[in-house]
């Protein structure tokens, strides 16, 4: 059976573990029915996630022009302190910005390779912490904003990192935390213009589970452009990675608007 399209992130569904499924334009796969199985990943081509065109992917599934151009690329997509709409101020589109960032925002701590600090819309969770591949995640505060959160972050990337190691996260290398005492803890960091948003006792664990039958030791990225053509058979889904029996990783998102064709 063979299935094609542009690749997009893996959508989720929140269960134990949680359920994966890749989504192309006239058909979708149940990627945890795979596990065990033999599957080939074949690169075909690209498409721009933005414009529709062919042209080569520049990153996050964005040709360079729309890459450059596109409102849903600014910097402070990855840099939420520089969230400018709550002052009227626009980057590249206020219409867009005021959408997206003008909305709860949630600041939470997650536990995936250690500790990290995050931000996410509020309709992102638990979306968020299941792409980063967190077994566990709690809400430090919610905002109305994405300038908030964003500050929020900054002042708690002091005490904790903000990007997961994806490698020791792939390998289960999962420390012993206790992230609702981490939580109880920061009273006295949260910037003062969102301290009314912080309640001591409000402590929303999350606990996450995902279809992984073995974990591998050792891990290597697949890469399409160097790799057009990779068979191996599926052992696990974690984050919006597949792990394959041979150690070879795939990061999905990564590789957003290639297009591919999947045989099974």
């Amino acid at each position: 059976m063979t299935y094609e399209g542009v690749l997009t992130k893996m959508q989720t569904e929140f269960s134990n573990p949680i359920q994966y499924y890749l989504v192309f334009e006239n058909s979708f796969l149940s990627l945890n029915q795979l596990l065990g199985k033999e599957l080939e990943i074949v690169h075909q081509g690209y498409q721009c996630l933005e414009c529709g065109k062919k042209k080569k992917i520049f990153r996050q599934g964005f040709c360079y022009d729309c890459f450059m151009g596109s409102a849903a690329a600014g910097d402070w997509i990855m840099k939420p302190e520089l969230s400018t709409a709550h002052l009227n101020i626009e980057d590249r589109d206020l219409e867009y910005e005021k959408k997206v960032q003008l909305q709860p925002h949630v600041v939470y701590l997650a536990l995936s390779s250690e500790v990290k600090v995050g931000v996410t819309r509020k309709t992102q969770v638990p979306t968020r912490w299941i792409d980063q591949g967190a077994v566990q995640a709690i809400p430090i505060v919610e905002v109305p904003n994405r300038y908030l959160a964003g500050i929020t972050e900054v002042a708690l990337k002091s005490l904790y990192a903000d990007k997961t190691n994806w490698q020791k996260m792939l390998k289960g290398e999962i420390p012993q935390a206790d992230i609702v005492k981490e939580r109880k803890g920061l009273q006295y960091v949260i910037p003062n213009e969102v301290k009314e948003y912080y309640d001591v006792d409000k402590n929303e664990l999350f606990e996450l589970q995902y279809p992984v039958l073995q974990y591998p030791k050792k891990v290597s990225s697949l890469n399409l452009d160097k790799s057009p053509s990779f068979t191996g058979k599926l052992s696990g889904i974690k984050g919006q990675y597949l792990i394959f029996e041979d150690g070879t990783v795939f990061n999905v998102r990564t590789f957003e608007g290639y297009v591919v064709k999947i045989s099974l």
